[in-house]
């Protein structure tokens, strides 16, 4: 095994690509190795010392192939420091600090199978011009109407470097 690290992640219309690259970055600032890949581009974990997995939310869950991931992967991540995150547009809301515990929740599914050595809950962007679907975006439009959430990029970039700058010890630790 290396000492590279991989941030995998899966995102819907790019916000959750952009943290990872984030993290990713900060890491290799740190003087680590890390690929920064697509949950779908990832075939083997083995390479890795440590991973760190990333989704979108959609209805209050990971995307179906983050999680998928993280249940074929299980046994090795189960032997190697492993971190998860999620972007949200959920903690973009009008004091959406106080969905926060709720927002946490939506990792559960994920720690049942492996414990994390930590979690990062980001809020995330909104542009309803990148929704493919006709209904979504006209969903997505009433919801801004209605002022359940602001379009734009809500990602806050200094929580998210915070993030990765603590990841990094949790992740070359010896395991």
């Amino acid at each position: 095994m290396s000492d590279k690290i991989l941030v995998a992640y899966a995102s819907r219309f790019g916000a959750t690509a952009g943290v990872a690259e984030a993290i990713g970055k900060n890491l290799a600032e740190h003087g680590a190795q890390v690929d920064v890949l697509p949950i779908k581009a990832v075939k083997d974990i083995s390479p890795y010392r440590a991973v760190v997995v990333g989704s979108a939310i959609n209805a209050g869950a990971w995307l179906p192939e983050a999680l998928q991931f993280v249940q074929e992967h299980q046994a090795d991540l189960r032997r190697k420091p492993f971190a998860a995150f999620l972007v949200c547009m959920t903690l973009t809301m009008k004091n959406g600090e106080q969905y926060r515990s709720h927002v946490s929740t939506w990792l559960e599914p994920v720690r049942a199978l492996v414990r994390p050595v930590s979690e990062g809950l980001f809020a995330g962007a909104l542009d309803i011009g990148k929704i493919p679907s006709f209904s979504d975006r006209l969903k997505f439009r009433i919801s801004v109407l209605s002022g359940v959430w602001k379009e734009g990029d809500h990602r806050d970039w200094n929580a998210i470097h915070a993030w990765a700058e603590s990841l990094y010890p949790l992740l070359i630790s010896v395991s």
